[in-house]
Parts: structure tokens; sequence; C-alpha cells
């Protein structure tokens, strides 16, 4: 039998997993900014890309809770300061996160709201949990390639992609000017890393 929603362990989820999304959107959005000032304008683009989703999950979250419109939902809750210098701490502390909603907090969320008979909330919190795994892999890899100094180059032959033209760059470093828009290497991302790119499109150049 559902359990009344107004009294549901799910209604203030809910709201922790809306309160959780719209923080990561805006510690997203302030990373972005550091990247940025630090010239890596893909590293910020990936950040803001995210930074949407996040709002995306928070809408969802947020919509479930339409039916308690004009009232207070008290909750309580823990939540992150990831306010870093550093790139890549930025990046392991968001992958950090991303995995903890995905393995932990939301896996249970969505098993609460199946007990209590709230399927649709239950749906909700298991898809955007794998959306967090997708994020977290993202996030790991690029911290892995800024720490290891494999982000503007590698021993091999590799592609990478201006995200200000969309130019691919084929080689074993990135130019320090993009060739076709002349912006800086900063806006280059590697191509597996890159939105849209599938590694079939690799065939063109």
């Amino acid at each position: 039998m559902a359990v009344d929603f107004k009294r549901s362990k799910t209604k203030e989820n809910l709201m922790r997993a809306f309160a959780g999304e719209s923080q990561a959107r805006n510690r997203y959005t302030i990373a972005a900014q550091t990247a940025r000032a630090q010239k890596m304008y893909a590293v910020s683009e990936v950040f803001l890309f995210t930074a949407e989703q996040e709002r995306a999950h928070a809408k969802r979250f947020y919509d479930l809770l339409k039916n308690q419109a004009g009232t207070t939902i008290e909750i309580d809750g823990s939540y992150p300061i990831d306010h870093f210098d550093s790139i890549p701490e930025l990046l392991k502390s968001a992958h950090h996160n991303e995995m903890e909603e995905a393995d932990d907090v939301y896996q249970a969320f969505g098993e609460e709201a199946k007990e209590e008979g709230i399927i649709e909330a239950a749906s909700a919190f298991f898809h955007i949990a794998k959306i967090e795994a997708v994020h977290a892999r993202r996030f790991e890899k690029l911290a892995e390639l800024l720490e290891t100094g494999r982000y503007f180059e590698s021993s091999e032959t590799e592609y990478w992609m201006c995200l200000n033209c969309g130019n691919i760059h084929k080689g074993t470093r990135v130019p320090e000017v993009c060739p076709v828009c002349l912006e800086e290497k900063g806006y280059f991302i590697p191509a597996d890393l890159a939105p849209y790119l599938r590694e079939d499109l690799m065939v063109i150049y």
C-alpha cells in the first residue's frame, strides 16, 4: 500500500535532492569561472555543460514536489565545500560527489520511494543516478589527464577538438593556437571527451 506523500520519507528526499542538485549547479558554475580564469576554457565548458544538466535534475525533483506548493519542507543534510584553486582538485571533488549520488544517495532514495509506493519518484532517482555516474567518469578522466600531463600532449597520435570552432587536431601535442580560429590552446579538449563526437566521425580526418 502506498504511503501518503505528505507523510513520506520520499517527500523529504526529493527536497534533499533538489537542494543537492541546486548546490551542485552553483559549485560547477563557480568551478567554471576558476577554470576560465586559468585559461582552461574547454574544462570551463565541461563544468557549465554539467551544471546545466544538474539544473534539469533539480527541476525534475522540484516538479515531483508540486503537489506540496505553498508548504515548507524542513530537511537536514550535509553538503560539500569544494572551493579550490586547483582545477584537478575541483574535478576530483566533483567526481567524488557525483559517485556518492550515483552509488549511495540516489540508490537509497530510490529504494525508499519504491517501498513507499511512489514509483515515479523512484524512477527519477534511479535514472538520474545513472547520469551522475556518467558525470563522474568524465570528471575523473579530465582530472587524470591533467595530473599526468596528458591533457595537451601524448606519446602517441591523438585527436583533440577546439570547442570554439570545432577544429579537430591530430598529433601528439595541441598547438599553442588553434590554426583555424586562432584562439588559445585552452579551447582544446581530448576528442573522446568532446560533446556530440562519435568515434566513427574520426574517419573524415
